[in-house]
């Protein structure tokens, strides 16, 4: 009589899968949200200047641009969204991956505005609105109590890869065409992304026959508790969705309105074009601190208080560029942005599993994800209007502190559904 001594082997090795499996789901969803790249306004911005002398654009023209193909784009964000509930995160992220790639490939090859405009459409449609909504779907379906912890890691993967995303494209842009930058992207998306996310995501547990993690209730309760699914109309009927994603979006505007525009601003504060680039790997990388710190703390603290004090943070940022008078400052400066922004991020993948179910978490995170892109179109357009009617950039800065002071007290009034649901079942 043979021992099969396989058998043991087989049960350990699916114990290893369990644990390591959800983990590198979470790598892969931030490596899809990096994939977003040839579609923000951050990496738009390192080409600008190159854009608009090959194309003969002014600020306002191009900013005009900008905004109509981030509305357009905004549009794929609900539209994915229910792709994504309906047939999972692993064909329609494949799917995007190589759109994306062949939108990046085929606007080096455009010699018009007209042309122009319509890939910059069609990379935000796929980029910063379908591809980010299917890549903060992922870590949810797979996390339940450990989802703010796996939300850190993520947005720690991310910030890392937009860093070196961004040193690596802005030394590039120095020396070379901005459309040999654009078709290395494009490779990179067609047979990188595309073939790991056809490989290894899965929609969830469930689909290899594993059980979801149970729920925490965080803010302060110790006990476990599964979280119920509020409706996609029951969301929006909420004051918790409108004020993490109005809170979310005005960063998404100001670092939109920075980014595409940041020559002009560094220069009105004496500062250069590689200033600028220095700050942006420096408010990325110190956006890791911000990442620890929220995942940290959401499990610690209400995650409307969080959002709260970030939101106060952003707004004492806004305050201080405006005098700033050397590097040392700025990048102290570009710190609190940073670790402002690494919170944002967190609290903005976090909140809307842990608040609102994962039923309609889709529908939910796309109708979110629009606010914060309609906030990424109108960020270069309110920078370049403000500009052209004051003839500085530094009023701006005034208005938008304290409007991002106001929403952080509005953050901080609002009670999360699932939050209100544990506190009436503690009692």
């Amino acid at each position: 009589m043979s021992i099969d001594s396989s058998v043991p082997q087989a049960s350990a090795w699916n114990r290893t899968n369990r644990i390591l499996f959800p983990w590198v789901q979470v790598v892969i969803a931030a490596l899809a949200m990096v994939g977003t790249f040839p579609g923000r306004s951050q990496a738009l911005g390192i080409i600008t200047t190159q854009l608009q002398a090959n194309f003969h654009l002014t600020n306002v023209a191009y900013a005009n641009i900008n905004f109509w193909a981030t509305l357009l784009g905004a549009s794929a964000c609900v539209g994915f969204g229910r792709l994504v509930d309906r047939f999972g995160v692993r064909w329609v992220t494949t799917a995007l991956a190589l759109g994306l790639g062949l939108v990046a490939w085929g606007t080096t090859l455009v010699s018009t505005v007209m042309g122009l405009a319509l890939v910059l459409t069609l990379s935000r449609a796929l980029g910063q609105s379908a591809l980010s909504v299917a890549s903060i779907s992922i870590a949810p379906q797979w996390f339940g109590r450990r989802l703010p912890l796996a939300m850190s890691i993520y947005s720690v993967i991310l910030s890392v890869g937009f860093a070196i995303a961004f040193l690596l494209a802005g030394d590039a842009v120095k020396t070379q065409d901005w459309r040999v930058v654009w078709r290395t992207v494009s490779w990179l998306l067609v047979f990188g992304l595309a073939p790991v996310t056809a490989l290894f995501l899965r929609r969830g547990p469930e689909e290899l026959g594993w059980k979801r993690e149970p729920e925490s209730s965080g803010d302060g309760a110790v006990r476990e508790t599964q979280v119920a699914s509020v409706s996609f109309r029951q969301a929006l009927g909420s004051s918790a969705f409108w004020a993490f994603a109005i809170g979310a979006a005005l960063y998404a505007l100001i670092a939109s309105g920075v980014g595409l525009f940041n020559e002009a601003i560094f220069l009105e504060r004496n500062f250069t074009v590689g200033d600028f680039h220095t700050v942006l790997a420096v408010t990325a990388l110190s956006s890791l601190t911000g990442n620890f710190l929220a995942g940290w703390l959401t499990n610690r603290i209400r995650l409307s208080w969080l959002m709260a004090g970030t939101m106060a943070l952003l707004a004492a940022s806004l305050v201080a560029f405006l005098f700033v008078e050397n590097r040392t400052q700025l990048w102290i400066q570009s710190v609190a942005m940073g670790v402002s922004g690494g919170f944002v991020m967190v609290l903005f993948f976090a909140v809307w599993g842990r608040a609102f179910g994962p039923a309609q978490l889709g529908l939910i995170q796309g109708a979110a994800q629009v606010t914060t892109v309609l906030a990424s179109a109108l960020g270069p357009v309110v920078f370049a209007e403000v500009r052209e009617w004051t003839h500085s950039y530094r009023p701006l800065f005034w208005g938008l502190a304290a409007t991002v002071a106001v929403a952080g007290c509005w953050c901080g009034l609002v009670r999360l559904p699932n939050q209100q649901v544990r506190e009436r079942s503690a009692n």
